[in-house]
């Protein structure tokens, strides 16, 4: 007998068609003898539709009050689905993630989990009982509802199976597991059977959208094996755990690009201790998070400072700068929201040279221009103009024999 922690996604739940198949399900397995806990995300569109609600009433909610009204998106999807249970003849019983309870920090709209009481969960898998949880949410040491930010039942789930000790933590999707690159993109992608929690990790963080990055850094933290796999058709999926000594790496397991990219430069700023600090502190007062950061020394003492951030902070972004070129005594302040990021990921690039070499020949032999470059021991990423990204990552995926090259793991 084995635990499982399921997680269902908002399109595997987006009608009550949806919700009946994911009951059948849930029974099959409950049936074999295994004990299941089920995490749910709100019907698909739920939330958007909640959001706009509170705009219609307020143009910026309150947060604490944003949280009480887009948790219930997730209490809908829990009791409909322990309805499909019960009508199906499978016990359950279904809990808000206050009534489990998972207690966060007091960030309303983006808390962060400090602790999950199982007590109550365990006593209903040993009487036998399927466990539903609406994901996404929680409680503060105040009683105040809060929730994880979007796309946070993936890290309810691996939460959830960390606290139990789960066996594995299977998050469903409209994806029948983690490809070598976005299939609308390159439509001979390849499924992945396994992937390492460190390659995940820069997946996500670096546009690839099946997985919330906070649920990748959880499972590798508390080394949850998670399995990534399709609620519309069966297969193996793909597996996300820690990488093996004696596996043979692939090279690259995979090319990510974000869309959602915006370049600012500030020109001609005096090159003194503390100037990076003056340009970027006020970007980060204003909850504005920095991805790519580069600065050139000209022969005149002055610096010029650039850096990337999501195109949505764009407009404030420029803003701020603006505001602090004359005090800076800086020469002016540039940008542009039509870039976007591309990268390749593989653990096997530490062991192999030669590999940005063969990145940045493939992208001029497409008289793509870089311009900006990032590196770390697993990834190299690329900003390019917003319209060279379906070129460079077919040309990329093409270079790198991600298609054909068999998965070596």
């Amino acid at each position: 007998m084995a635990l499982y922690v399921y997680k269902f996604g908002g399109t595997s739940v987006g009608s009550v068609e949806r919700i009946k198949a994911v009951a059948e399900r849930v029974k099959k397995v409950h049936d074999q003898g295994h004990q299941l806990v089920v995490v749910v995300s709100a019907m698909s569109g739920e939330t958007n539709r909640l959001i706009g609600l509170a705009k219609d009433i307020q143009q910026s909610p309150s947060s604490r009050e944003l949280d009480v009204l887009v948790s219930t998106g997730e209490q809908v999807t829990m009791s409909l689905l322990s309805m499909a249970l019960h009508d199906l003849g499978c016990p359950a019983c279904s809990y808000t993630g206050s009534q489990v309870k998972i207690l966060t920090d007091s960030s309303f709209t983006k808390a962060r989990i400090r602790k999950i009481d199982d007590a109550r969960m365990r006593k209903d898998l040993d009487s036998g009982r399927v466990v539903v949880v609406a994901g996404f949410q929680g409680v503060d040491e105040d009683n105040n509802i809060t929730t994880l930010g979007r796309g946070g039942s993936d890290t309810t789930a691996v939460a959830l199976a960390a606290a139990l000790k789960a066996d594995e933590c299977h998050i469903y999707t409209d994806v029948d597991g983690v490809y070598t690159t976005d299939p609308r993109v390159v439509p001979n992608a390849r499924r992945l059977d396994k992937i390492t929690f460190e390659e995940m990790l820069e997946m996500a963080s670096l546009g690839s959208k099946v997985l919330q990055i906070r649920s990748v850094e959880f499972a590798g933290k508390y080394n949850v094996a998670l399995r990534v796999l399709s609620s519309f058709q069966d297969g193996p999926g793909t597996l996300i755990t820690y990488e093996e000594d004696q596996m043979e790496q692939a090279l690259i397991s995979g090319i990510a690009f974000n869309r959602d990219e915006a370049k600012l430069t500030i020109t001609g700023v005096p090159d003194l201790p503390g100037v990076a600090f003056k340009i970027l502190g006020p970007i980060a007062d204003a909850n504005i998070e920095i991805d790519m950061i580069i600065q050139n020394i000209a022969g005149d003492l002055t610096t010029d400072f650039t850096f990337t951030v999501n195109r949505n902070d764009y407009p404030k972004a420029k803003e701020i700068l603006d505001s602090i070129c004359s005090e800076l005594n800086a020469k002016a302040v540039t940008g542009d929201d039509k870039i976007v990021k591309v990268s390749i990921v593989g653990v096997g690039m530490r062991s192999h040279a030669g590999i940005a070499s063969t990145m940045f020949k493939t992208l001029a032999q497409e008289n793509i221009n870089i311009r900006m470059i990032s590196t770390s021991e697993i990834k190299i990423s690329v900003v390019v103009d917003e319209k060279y990204l379906e070129l460079a990552v077919r040309a990329l995926h093409e270079a790198f024999d991600l298609e054909h090259k068999p998965q070596q793991r």
